[in-house]
């Protein structure tokens, strides 16, 4: 991932949606002044602003860092490199958000000892991670669930959770999104 291309889809995104900079940011709570930055290449963004924007857009997270013109048949190599946010997490993309199935899959990485904490997803998201590497513990309801290499765990990622590498080693673990239908599209045209 680059700033280029985040700034390419940012501003892609605004224009779609007809916002201007201050409305884009009372939207997704990210300061005009750090959209801007991040539009013109000037400031990377965390990955917990990546969320603020793809939340306040309703937008999946790949919309922001990903050409998602075409889903199904997609091939990721396993040489393509992660993004690596600083201070934080790296993840790759696995497979970038397919409407069909209302769903996008990462590959995150964590450091050893690394913690990252997620801040709740829009209502009826729902994710599953899948241990590849290591042991990794996830933060549900104030308690952390141990899980490690082919361990799976399905939980509502409508509230704030974590994730934590407990070992001295890396850890890795696919982490796949469940969108709801009405979270990115609104209503079913039947309502």
């Amino acid at each position: 991932m680059t700033e280029t291309t985040i700034r390419i889809h940012l501003r892609a995104a605004r224009a779609r949606a007809g916002l201007s900079l201050a409305q884009a940011a009372e939207l997704t709570g990210v300061s005009k002044a750090m959209l801007g930055q991040i539009e013109r290449g000037e400031s990377s963004p965390t990955i917990a602003t990546l969320w603020k924007l793809a939340r306040g857009f309703q937008l999946p997270l790949t919309a922001l860092i990903e050409d998602l013109a075409q889903t199904t048949g997609t091939f990721t190599p396993a040489a393509a490199r992660p993004m690596r946010f600083e201070g934080s997490i790296a993840m790759r993309t696995i497979f970038p958000f397919d409407p069909v199935f209302g769903s996008e899959t990462f590959l995150v990485t964590l450091d050893p000892g690394q913690v990252h904490l997620s801040a709740a997803h829009d209502t009826g998201v729902v994710e599953d991670i899948f241990v590849t590497e290591g042991a990794v513990e996830v933060l549900l309801d104030d308690l952390w669930k141990p899980c490690r290499a082919g361990d799976g765990l399905r939980f509502p990622a409508d509230r704030a959770h974590g994730y934590r590498n407990p070992a001295e080693s890396p850890a890795a673990f696919h982490n796949t999104l469940h969108y709801p239908r009405t979270a990115l599209f609104g209503p079913p045209e039947d309502a």
